[in-house]
């Protein structure tokens, strides 16, 4: 199947770089060090690319060098073979994540701003790289007095706010494990986290403020020091809630411990720097753990050399600490980057309130979800009337796939000027594996190449690379972020089931993807929620972007109940807007996939819901809501404490039972 976006036209480019915008990057610094130190001559971006993946040791010790990675012991050899799973990465080399966070260089002197935090409420702070240096240290001997050693964890019920990152870095400085959850997180959902990997030390929020209202949490904690027995609990006072008999107090701990010395214990390049979780909709989460050194050459790659930050420039990406794009926001830090931490909600009191922050802190790169863009559109806002977005470079978008008329909006009122980086890859990694890169046009509708390193393949059911077509997501070569393992994993039997069962030796990413014959790429939803109608299969992503371009919808969920028994019906459940109707709506919708898809995606019923069920991290339950439909046990389809909304998912088994009673 050929995409309608894909390699069978040419579609309107939006963005190129001049050669002079190319020519000041990073990305071209590299390439000329590459000739002058290695004596390789990659013109440009493919070449550069195509030797990336070809040369797995010469890259990436390539990127080592050229960023100066302070390694405390050096590795004989960058890999010692390559294989999936299980290839090790710079063997028996040490160093350590904090340290490349917190050392000095560029934009990194005690005087430079390290960190601006804006609070929805009006709250804020800034901390300057001296200031965050003093913190950590002293949170790092406050740990070392709580009893936190190397290979303990410290979890975080926190917000993204500097006291989550000071107490990240102080742990990783440790050669502790890091693990964080957003605090809207329920008890239940934390507890399924943070039970698993035993933690020595919770640091926690008295509450949060979303939405224009504050939230008391410390209940939620209370519960939680029953359920941790031996942690101790850190409060951080963050809005004023009070104080918890038995904890901590962050600011105290600080405060006692001030002007301790700021120390990096050097551990293996693969030691857990931290804990992140798959959606856990089915089951526990599962735990996966990464290196500090796979993320510290993986951070200064996507950061430094596709982004392009660094010294004088500001970072925002609107984020939770439940989120793997918290942890790469974090890694701004490596490059000097000034970060913009933002908590609450990105809707209130208006869309503006980021493009607000954008113009007030001379944000450089914006990152955001495609959902949200999706919001300015319909709201019909015009950032670029409205504010000075002069210093803004690069509008990120990531958590599903940027619809055409998004990178149509972004282009026309946020800035013709601006790349467009529709990025993907996810928790797995905990990077982007397909995205931008400062050399690589913009066409409409793409993702723009894949990432250096990152060895990107489109597969068909028998392994056959394909082209032009809809295939699987695949990497052929190992990467550094791939998962050391995964948490109570200890024969390694999980991991290999999530990644290597369908295509041995080769990782099985989880999406359907197109390569086109430029390079780029087009995501087309998730390969398990395919939608296979009378043999022509079609991503649910292509799906959603013609009906959530109707201003009417809200949100949608396609469901195509076809299995074993024969081809089922294909539903569509819709949020409307307010004060739209279906019967309004519908004809148009009906010819507007039928034209735009097939006369096969034209849905055999629309269904109203209030709300679309999305796991914690905000993906729509596609996979769990079809196993209900078709008569699956609920109770095992999905855990209502992985969801955001679990009351959206009462509608969904309500019609399984009638269809199925």
């Amino acid at each position: 199947m050929t995409s309608s976006t894909g390699a069978d036209r040419n579609p309107e480019v939006l963005w190129r770089p001049t050669a002079e915008q190319v020519a000041g990057t990073r990305l071209a610094e590299f390439r000329e060090w590459l000739r002058t130190e290695r004596g390789l001559d990659l013109p440009d971006y493919p070449a550069l690319w195509d030797w990336s993946v070809s040369d797995l040791e010469g890259f990436w010790g390539a990127i080592a060098d050229f960023f100066d990675v302070a390694f405390h012991e050096r590795a004989e050899r960058v890999l010692d073979a390559e294989v999936m799973p299980g290839a090790k990465w710079f063997p028996a080399a040490t160093l350590n994540y904090a340290e490349h966070a917190l050392r000095g260089g560029p934009g990194k002197s005690d005087e430079d701003v390290a960190v601006v935090f804006a609070r929805e409420d009006g709250a804020g702070s800034q901390l300057t790289f001296g200031e965050l240096r003093a913190r950590v240290a002293a949170m790092r001997a406050a740990f070392v007095e709580l009893g936190v050693r190397r290979g303990d964890r410290v979890a975080a019920l926190a917000p993204n706010c500097p006291e989550t990152l000071i107490a990240f870095l102080a742990t990783a400085s440790l050669g502790a494990t890091w693990s964080s959850c957003s605090p809207d997180f329920g008890v239940r959902a934390v507890a399924d986290r943070f039970v698993q990997i035993e933690p020595t030390v919770l640091v926690a929020v008295d509450g949060y403020a979303y939405g224009g209202r504050t939230y008391d949490i410390r209940a939620t904690v209370d519960e939680l020091r029953g359920l941790l027995p031996g942690a101790s609990v850190v409060l951080v006072d963050y809005v004023g809630a009070g104080g918890l008999d038995g904890t901590e107090d962050f600011a105290a701990l600080l405060d006692r411990h001030r002007g301790a010395e700021l120390a990096f214990d050097p551990v293996p390049f693969d030691h857990p720097l931290w804990v992140l979780y798959s959606s856990g909709t089915t089951g526990l989460p599962k735990g996966i753990v990464h290196g500090h050194g796979g993320m510290v050459l993986e951070q200064l790659k996507a950061i430094g050399l596709h982004a392009g930050l660094g010294p004088g420039d500001t970072f925002l990406w609107f984020t939770t600490t439940g989120w793997m794009m918290w942890n790469f926001l974090v890694g701004g830090l490596l490059t000097g980057t000034r970060l913009l931490l933002f908590d609450g909600s990105p809707g209130h009191p208006s869309l503006d309130v980021l493009w607000d922050l954008a113009e007030r802190h001379r944000v450089t790169y914006f990152g955001t979800s495609a959902p949200f863009v999706q919001s300015c559109l319909k709201k019909e806002l015009r950032p670029a009337e409205h504010h000075d977005l002069g210093a803004l470079r690069t509008v990120g978008s990531t958590g599903s796939p940027l619809s055409v008329d998004g990178f149509r909006w972004i282009a026309e009122h946020v800035g013709a000027d601006v790349q467009i980086a529709s990025v993907s890859g996810g928790t797995d990694l905990c990077t982007a594996i397909v995205g931008a890169a400062p050399d690589v046009p913009v066409w409409l509708g793409e993702i723009s190449c894949a990432l250096l390193g990152a060895a990107v393949r489109s597969y068909s059911e028998d392994g056959a690379e394909l082209r032009g077509e809809v295939g699987e997501l695949v990497l052929t070569k190992p990467m550094p972020t791939m998962p050391v393992f995964f948490w109570n994993d200890p024969d390694g039997s999980r991991l290999r089931e999530a990644y290597f069962d369908t295509y041995p030796g080769v990782w099985r990413h989880g999406d359907w993807i197109e390569v086109t014959d430029r390079g780029s790429l087009i995501i087309h939803g998730r390969s398990d929620s395919t939608l296979n109608r009378g043999g022509i299969r079609m991503g649910t992503a292509e799906f959603y972007r013609v009906v959530e371009a109707f201003e009417e919808v809200a949100d949608s969920l396609v469901i195509d109940t076809s299995g074993a028994g024969g081809e089922g019906e294909l539903l569509c459940f819709l949020v409307l807007a307010e004060g739209a109707r279906l019967a309004d709506v519908e004809g148009e919708l009906k010819r507007r996939l039928r034209d735009e898809l097939s006369p096969r995606h034209v849905p055999n019923r629309f269904l109203l819901v209030d709300e679309v069920p999305q796991t914690l991290n905000g993906k729509k339950l596609e996979v769990p809501v079809k196993k209900i439909l078709a008569g699956g046990d609920p109770e095992r389809a999905v855990s209502r404490d992985a969801l955001r909304n679990p009351a959206a998912l009462d509608p969904f088994v309500q019609l399984a039972a009638g269809a199925n009673g």
